[in-house]
């Protein structure tokens, strides 16, 4: 198993759910944390209880979707934190299930700006230090949803059908370098995406994850942590994981 002592790790999307337990499984291994999303208290919050040293964790507040901000935060990272190794590109979200011809344009630009052109400027930024230290690796949360489409699920489908083919893509042109790139697309989760999803709908949240039991953040997270922990000849590219109750992107199992 890869050693991650002391190699510097970025999340994004960090502040909560699959983010956020990433942060907690590398926590340990004295890797050292760079945690970023837009909610600062909750990032603090969880700066607080992963019982880490100060020196192997810094904090920052960024959002995604803005190409300056991301080309500035990292520009602007303390030398000891430039040389990134690991660059978890978690942040995502899904809003609404309508129909193409009912949706909501608000909702599309959303998507599209976070888990397509999100993904985009923070990998744009830090993968030329990655080539030049010939060192790194990216993993990319995609998810099954960019493998079947749904239902409804028409253009937060295509943005993870766009991270497949970006990883794919990345794969590519990053031959003949030591950067790794990998793809973890998970089924259903049980986080806040649902309620994200629905704009803070919570019960209509539930009834998604009703009568069955699905992934959790953790179980992500250590899908996420054996794919950054292979050897460095290893290269994990693509890993779909579903709960057991799920079988598809539209077929599950539901015991009610």
């Amino acid at each position: 198993m890869l050693s991650l002592a002391n190699q510097i790790i970025l999340i994004t999307g960090a502040s909560s759910g699959i983010g956020a337990a990433c942060a907690q499984i590398f926590a340990p291994t004295g890797a050292k944390l760079i945690l970023a999303a837009r909610r600062w208290k909750r990032l603090q919050e969880l700066a607080e209880n992963l019982n880490i040293t100060a020196d192997k964790i810094h904090l920052l507040q960024l959002d995604v979707c803005s190409c300056s901000s991301v080309e500035s935060a990292i520009s602007n990272l303390p030398p000891d934190w430039s040389n990134i190794d690991i660059l978890i590109n978690n942040a995502g979200l899904s809003r609404g299930l309508n129909k193409l011809h009912e949706g909501d344009v608000q909702n599309w630009e959303e998507m599209i700006d976070t888990n397509m052109k999100g993904l985009l400027y923070v990998t744009r930024h830090i993968v030329p230090g990655m080539v030049a230290r010939g060192r790194g690796h990216v993993i990319n949360l995609g998810s099954i949803a960019g493998h079947q489409t749904y239902p409804g699920g028409n253009v937060y489908c295509a943005t993870k059908a766009a991270v497949k083919a970006i990883s794919e893509g990345l794969k590519q042109d990053l031959l003949g370098t030591p950067v790794r790139v990998t793809s973890v697309d998970p089924g259903m989760v049980d986080t806040e995406f649902s309620q994200v999803r629905f704009h803070g709908d919570t019960e209509r949240a539930k009834k998604v994850y009703e009568g069955l039991t699905p992934l959790t953040a953790d179980d992500v997270a250590d899908v996420i942590f054996f794919c950054a922990t292979r050897p460095a000849h290893v290269n994990i590219n693509e890993v779909i994981v579903m709960p057991v109750d799920q079988a598809s992107a539209t077929l599950v199992n539901r015991r009610i």
